[in-house]
């Protein structure tokens, strides 16, 4: 018997559990939007070639290829990787958004700004907070090379998570040049062995950094060096000046911060939690001026960032952090029951004249005893149902009844939903 479960790192999304995605979701659409930030999609496929060697050796290993199809696909043929797969799942909404740009640059604003909500794919090992299919909500701003674009989308993600209820965020930010000069002056000659290997300082500790920069061959003497450096106060104009300018928000310089993605080439940003059990970070971005041009022949600045939507989730549910009408909310404000075959016409108007009054209405969809319409009704959580049966029917009234307290009303139509959104 084929199983059940989802694949590995893949879930399944049961109503509960969309409610509050979308309730997060709809606070992060709203944020954006009053930033200015216009809202973009793209497709979940994308050319293999559009997004290999974007994402550093690390990276290319994690990109979900696709197999050609029909008569494309020549395994027994097939010596390279490229014989097999010529397209790819989104690695992330970046990449895609610079194709987009570079394919459209004479129908965009000088100043592209964009939101993109939508789901990415990694072929990565899952682990608490970490899935291979999950969702990215990015913003963008394409066109200036002004620090001012950091300090925007630092202030709008810093919105959100505020808007959320988070208290023990912080903004850890740091710049690809400062980097850059750390691995020289250590004697580094590979800076991505470099970083690739400090992007996993939080998780390995500077021991297990020591270990991997000396099996990628680098000196133990250099390595030393090279952490050292990371640990002082350093900083540089770019990041002084983006600090100046988020001064009333929570935002660090922080030598130490690596993020693994090569295309970034200034300021990068990461925000973290810093009380409870998660401490990992749930956003991060930074300023990738050189990625663009790889699909064009011009040279466009861009910055950008992207929540973890996945890991933001997992938080909010294990802290309580949703509103009770999100956490403990409902299909429907009230049911409708279904008397008999022959007043099926009549509870199917009553619902479509409760929902022109406002109202979220479901329908029980059979005749059935009232006892188990109500107890249908008490196992979806709905609060209040409406009965029409014979004698409600004579009197053109209906007796709408409160699940929880037993209240009954016989009343008009007209006055159904003062009662419901009353009680």
């Amino acid at each position: 018997m084929a199983s059940t479960n989802p694949a590995r790192g893949m879930r399944d999304f049961l109503p509960a559990d969309v409610r509050k995605r979308n309730y997060v979701i709809g606070i992060i659409k709203q944020v954006y939007e009053s930033y200015g930030f216009e809202p973009l999609e793209t497709p979940s496929v994308e050319n293999l070639e559009t997004l290999m060697g974007k994402y550093g050796d690390e990276g290319n290993q994690l990109v979900f290829k696709i197999l050609k199809r029909g008569e494309k696909l020549d395994l027994a043929n097939a010596t390279t990787e490229s014989d097999l797969s010529d397209l790819a799942l989104r690695y992330d909404l970046t990449v895609p958004l610079a194709r987009v740009v570079a394919n459209n640059k004479n129908d965009l604003p000088k100043f592209f700004k964009r939101y993109q909500i939508q789901p990415v794919w990694r072929a990565d090992r899952p682990a608490r907070g970490r899935f291979r299919e999950f969702y990215q909500c990015d913003v963008d701003c394409i066109g200036s090379e002004s620090l001012v674009v950091e300090a925007e989308i630092i202030s709008a993600a810093s919105h959100i998570l505020s808007k959320l209820g988070f208290k023990d965020f912080e903004v850890r930010i740091n710049h690809r040049g400062l980097l850059g000069k750390m691995v020289a002056d250590a004697g580094i000659e590979n800076e991505t062995d470099a970083l690739v290997a400090l992007d996993k300082l939080d998780k390995i500790g500077a021991e297990g950094v020591t270990k991997e920069l000396v099996e990628r061959g680098i000196s133990e003497a250099s390595a030393d060096n090279f952490l050292a450096a990371v640990n002082g106060n350093t900083s540089n104009d770019d990041l002084d000046a983006v600090l100046a300018m988020c001064s009333e928000l929570r935002v660090k310089i922080d030598p130490s911060l690596a993020r693994g993605l090569s295309y970034y080439t200034g300021t990068i940003m990461e925000i973290v939690l810093t009380d409870g059990d998660f401490k990992g970070s749930i956003g991060g971005g930074g300023r990738y001026d050189g990625l663009i041009g790889m699909f064009g022949k011009e040279q466009i600045p861009a910055c950008g960032f992207s929540l973890g939507l996945e890991r933001i989730l997992v938080v909010m549910e294990e802290r309580g952090m949703f509103p009770p009408e999100i956490a403990e909310s409902t299909p429907a404000d009230v049911m409708v029951t279904i008397w008999s075959e022959e007043t099926i016409a009549d509870s199917l108007k009553l619902a479509n004249e409760l929902r022109s009054q406002g109202l979220r209405v479901t329908l029980y969809p059979e005749p059935d005893k009232l006892g188990k319409q109500f107890k249908y009704a008490d196992q979806i959580k709905v609060p209040f149902v409406c009965i029409l049966g014979e004698s409600e029917l004579a009197e053109n009234k209906v007796t709408v009844k409160n699940l929880k307290t037993g209240e009954q009303t016989l009343c008009p139509t007209s006055e159904i939903s003062a009662i419901i959104l009353g009680g």
